[in-house]
């Protein structure tokens, strides 16, 4: 009887499982079993792994061949079990030295003929081989993606044959390195493109500047898509540490191009048809959902009241804690989920409402329905909500060009490292993930602009979720002011960007008023 060993990996979340693939072969009736929670992609490697060895030239003993996948109470699931098993079984079969295959983890999807295929997760894989002191096999086309794990031995192998030689003696396989981290100076389309609109450009260089939640309301063809589209391009690049923990998410969702970090804020649109496991995480077998791969960065929803009901209200929970977890009935799968989001709709379902020549004859019923789709909750959530109207048409040929991207992106980048100078390494990312303590101590409101918000949260009934969003907001423009504390003129603009409650009084209508009534 021998036996063979070889560590390899689970995914719970981004977190990298281990998990021991033990191969054993002994005398019985030939059989080839496999034991420890595989799914149906595990098991099928069965026949992958036999096909691939007969492309070889070799072929399994007439003896009783046991897989067992260890931890057994752990689901296995997707195909990147096949090279850890092939590599086992030749082990136990006396091909490869197992002391030597003892020293490494393993993942990789077999094709019929032995070539080793790309698999989701390399880059989490690689970082639990680190951890746990061992080297890491993987396909060829993603060595320079595991390579980013810094001081580990890398045989990124083309198939299993490379892998024979290699460990043989009678050929080197080169060890991988990580590809140039590039430089991206600009991103998307231009701010400059954008003709007047001065109000909805301000808002938008807000909510870069604190990464804060943005709603725009307008009919079509107002520019609402146009601004978004914009926002990515304000945004300053991920720091290192940011930049490993977003590509780890796209790295399981196999998104990572060519073994490169995302050093940019990621930008994600889905489609209002998505549903909730495909917003939140989730499904048959569990994968990070839209949100998570918008983590550090921007998820853009347009036509919002069109999503699913469901899928809306998944979004309120990581929208506070900056993750997102899936619940099965043996698990908990939580992935990272610290994300900015922008949405746009039209005020109803025709787009034209308050236009009476072009309006719906439900109006203006027709637009609380349509508006109505959205809960409370999720809507005040949303730190700055503007109207986006459309620019007329003389205005729109004869209208001076606007700042371009680059000028307004290094207000927000001067803005964004005031933030970081105060909070720390330590502390908030930016003004819109400032909370309890941390906002207390370092929001220093003049006694006049702490005034005008209590005033303002009672006269407009706002939450204290509201309320502390408000604050935020506040601090975000005397950051892009460059003022060291939070006046009066900082509480009036952000309580101009506050959504009214519903049958409250229009904020932007009404700052003016509480203003006059302490002057």
């Amino acid at each position: 009887m021998t036996l063979a060993r070889i560590a390899t990996f689970a995914f719970a979340g981004i977190e990298a499982v281990p998990v021991e693939v033990q191969v054993q072969i002994s005398s019985g009736l030939p059989a080839f079993l496999m034991v420890g929670l595989p799914d149906k992609a595990v098991a099928e490697s069965r026949e992958r792994v036999r096909a691939a060895l007969s492309g070889l030239g070799l072929s399994l003993p007439p003896k009783r061949v046991l897989v067992n996948l260890a931890p057994a109470d752990i689901t296995k699931e997707g195909s990147h079990f096949d090279l850890p098993i092939a590599l086992a079984v030749l082990a136990a079969m006396d091909l490869l030295p197992r002391e030597d295959l003892a020293q490494f983890a393993a993942l990789g999807e077999l094709s019929l003929d032995g070539t080793i295929k790309p698999v989701a997760g390399v880059l989490p894989a690689a970082l639990g081989a680190s951890a746990l002191g061992l080297g890491l096999v993987c396909p060829a086309a993603q060595g320079s993606e595991a390579a980013w794990a810094g001081a580990i031995e890398v045989l990124a192998a083309p198939d299993i044959l490379a892998l024979l030689n290699h460990f043989r003696g009678t050929q080197v396989l080169a060890p991988p390195e990580p590809p140039p981290v590039g430089r991206h100076p600009s991103f998307g389309p231009d701010l400059i493109d954008v003709k007047g609109q001065e109000s909805a450009r301000r808002a938008l260089e807000v909510a870069a500047a604190g990464g804060h939640n943005l709603l725009m309301i307008g009919p079509p063809g107002a520019g609402k898509s146009m601004l978004a589209a914009r926002l990515p391009g304000l945004l300053p690049d991920l720091t290192p540490r940011e930049a490993l923990e977003v590509s780890m998410v796209h790295s399981l969702a196999g998104l990572l191009q060519d073994g490169n970090l995302v050093v940019r804020p990621p930008f994600r649109e889905p489609h209002h048809s998505a549903s909730q496991a495909a917003l939140a995480g989730g499904g048959a077998r569990a994968r990070p959902g839209e949100i998570s791969l918008a983590h550090h960065g921007v998820l853009f929803l347009d036509e919002w009241p069109e999503f699913p009901r469901s899928a809306l209200e998944a979004l309120r929970q990581p929208m506070e804690t900056g993750r997102s977890t899936v619940s099965r009935a043996n698990h908990h799968f939580t992935y990272p989920a610290r994300f900015q989001c922008v949405a746009a709709m039209n005020p109803c379902r025709c787009g034209y409402l308050g236009d009476a020549p072009r309006e719906c004859a439900r109006a203006p019923r027709c637009g609380e329905d349509y508006q109505a789709k959205l809960s409370g909750p999720l809507l005040d959530r949303m730190d700055l909500t503007i109207e986006v109207l459309p620019v007329p048409p003389a205005e729109l040929s004869r209208a001076p060009a606007g700042e371009p991207t680059a000028e307004v992106a290094a207000r927000v980048h001067l803005a964004r490292q005031r933030q970081r100078d105060r909070y720390g390494e330590a502390g908030p990312r930016c003004n819109a993930e400032a909370d309890g303590a941390v906002l207390e101590t370092t929001v220093q409101a003049e006694p006049a602009a702490r005034e005008l918000l209590e005033l303002a949260a009672e006269r407009l009934r706002l939450s204290p979720r509201g309320f502390i969003r408000t604050l935020r907001v506040a601090r975000t423009i005397a950051d892009l002011a460059g003022a060291e504390t939070v006046k009066r003129a900082h509480i009036a603009e952000a309580l101009a960007f506050r959504r009214r409650p519903p049958g409250g009084p229009r904020p932007a209508a009404n700052t003016a008023t509480l203003a006059s009534d302490r002057t």
